[in-house]
């Protein structure tokens, strides 16, 4: 049910009748438009940011991104399929991220604080209810791109989308979900140092956790890769 919420909005989206910068319906409007629960509606939208077409604002509601500019630098899905594409990523993340967390240590407002606070409440909501935290996760990072004040840095975050933040490429068998949980907490702790050094306003702090965020998530899969021996792991 959620998919086909998603491919209908998404349609409508495409074709303009919900223009980019236009707020989607509420829950209780789409709820009652296409006769599904909150919980589907709640998670297409989830599965709409993790594809770059929607952002929710905390307290205002859910905005259409846009699918911007055909010509623009992107990375298309099929350029994260192999592990090595997914390392190839983190290393540019690296080179961009680290500067923007110390950038918005010394230049983030109280909204900004208020809307990371928001991203990492969220994820972390989706670790106790077992649901899908690529959304809240990427919404986290955007919100550090937009804290810089410079908006080339979120307009970057926003054109690689949430495709960027894999999950499913952590390992498999049986205990992958349970590896992927583990995964996820130390995630959300590694945000909360971010957060953290942002919110004291001392940027190398800041630089130096987002470092030591994306480089970990860079060792886990080099792990993964040399464990599975396959450069096209997926």
């Amino acid at each position: 049910m959620a998919l086909e919420l998603v491919e209908s909005l998404g349609d409508r989206i495409r074709d303009g009748r919900i223009a980019s910068g236009d707020k989607l319906p509420t829950e209780a409007a789409i709820m009652a438009e296409f006769g599904v629960s909150r919980t589907v509606v709640r998670e297409a939208i989830s599965k709409m940011q993790a594809a770059g077409l929607v952002e929710t604002r905390h307290g205002i509601g859910t905005f259409v991104v846009g699918l911007g500019d055909s010509a623009a630098f992107r990375i298309a899905p099929e350029q994260l399929g192999t592990l090595r594409d997914v390392i190839a990523v983190l290393e540019l993340r690296i080179g961009i991220e680290t500067e923007a967390a110390a950038l918005a240590a010394t230049r983030r407002t109280q909204r900004n604080l208020e809307e990371m606070r928001s991203s990492l409440d969220a994820f972390a909501a989706a670790l106790v209810e077992g649901r899908d935290a690529v959304g809240p996760d990427f919404q986290f990072h955007l919100e550090i791109a937009r804290a810089t004040q410079n908006p080339h840095f979120a307009e970057f975050m926003g054109t690689l989308g949430a495709m960027i933040i894999p999950r499913a490429r952590l390992g498999a068998g049986e205990d992958a979900q349970e590896e992927a949980l583990r995964y996820l907490r130390r995630a959300n702790g590694e945000h909360e140092n971010i957060y953290d050094a942002i919110v004291s306003q001392d940027p190398e702090a800041a630089r130096a956790a987002m470092r030591t965020h994306l480089a970990n998530s860079r060792e886990r899969r080099r792990r993964v890769a040399q464990l599975s021996g396959e450069s096209g792991a997926k």
